[in-house]
């Protein structure tokens, strides 16, 4: 009797690098909440509120959520010092009960969590807690640097990737994933998909580093350091230019 031979695996979809838009991802993000509460006013929470450079513009949050969803929309802003943007002064990190005495007992739709991690002493706290505030189905987005240079506002102590980042908040499924550049006025940014689906195995790594060895060839940056020998500061950001991972995730049940 012959051996019955093994089916050959079926071929993979084919991995495809496509460009985008912070902007466009928004809208996006947008698009998920309003699918999600309906008709229901959506309570959303921005950790972080005070204004940064790159708020000051049209992507303002607590601004784009009322454009979309009208005054009915219930935004809290909380942030570690008073300011403009603020309703409520806390630690992201602080204990459970802490926080739902700073924001209430009612869950949010969607938390809004840029470029904060990094400056926070526990940042697997920090996820927990959102992941805590989030209603079953709520979505958090969530960006954070791979590269940039140190800015201690008020400390910078780290740098994570979106496999970094899917460990420490293991009661979301990512439901997009992107890169961004991180200069003001300059809305670059890129996914890697398979299949129309964000892909997450670290094997598209491989993908990645394609793309940064063509912005970090090492004759260009010879050539950088030799054209501004002088010019120290303009030599180090342009050898290390900043990128950052987003991910928007649903918080499952």
């Amino acid at each position: 009797m012959k051996p019955v031979a093994a089916a050959p695996p079926e071929p993979r979809a084919e991995l495809h690098v496509v460009g985008t838009s912070v902007g466009r991802e928004v809208e996006l993000l947008l698009d998920l909440l309003a699918e999600q509460v309906g008709r229901r006013a959506p309570r959303v929470l921005q950790v972080g509120s005070r204004p940064l450079l790159s708020d000051r513009n049209e992507r303002n949050w607590r601004g784009l959520i009322t454009r979309r969803f009208g005054k009915r929309a219930r935004f809290v802003g909380l942030d570690l010092f008073e300011g403009a943007n603020v309703d409520a002064v806390g630690d992201i990190c602080s204990s459970p009960r802490t926080l739902k005495t700073k924001l209430g007992e009612d869950p949010f739709d969607l938390v809004i969590c840029c470029h904060v991690l990094e400056h926070t002493r526990h940042p697997a706290r920090a996820a927990g807690n959102i992941e805590r505030v989030l209603r079953p189905g709520g979505l958090a987005y969530v960006a954070t640097p791979w590269s940039q240079a140190f800015h201690a506002t008020p400390d910078d102590y780290w740098r994570f990737s979106v496999r970094g980042l899917m460990l420490m908040f293991e009661r979301l499924e990512i439901v997009s994933s992107f890169y961004s550049g991180g200069d003001v006025g300059l809305d670059v940014a890129y996914r890697v998909m398979r299949d129309g689906r964000p892909e997450l195995d670290p094997r598209a790594g491989a993908v990645e580093q394609g793309l940064f060895q063509i912005v970090l060839d090492h004759e260009d940056n010879r050539a950088v350091l030799a054209r501004q020998a002088t010019e120290r500061l303009p030599v180090s950001r342009t050898y290390l230019p900043t990128l950052f991972v987003n991910i928007v995730g649903r918080r499952q049940a």
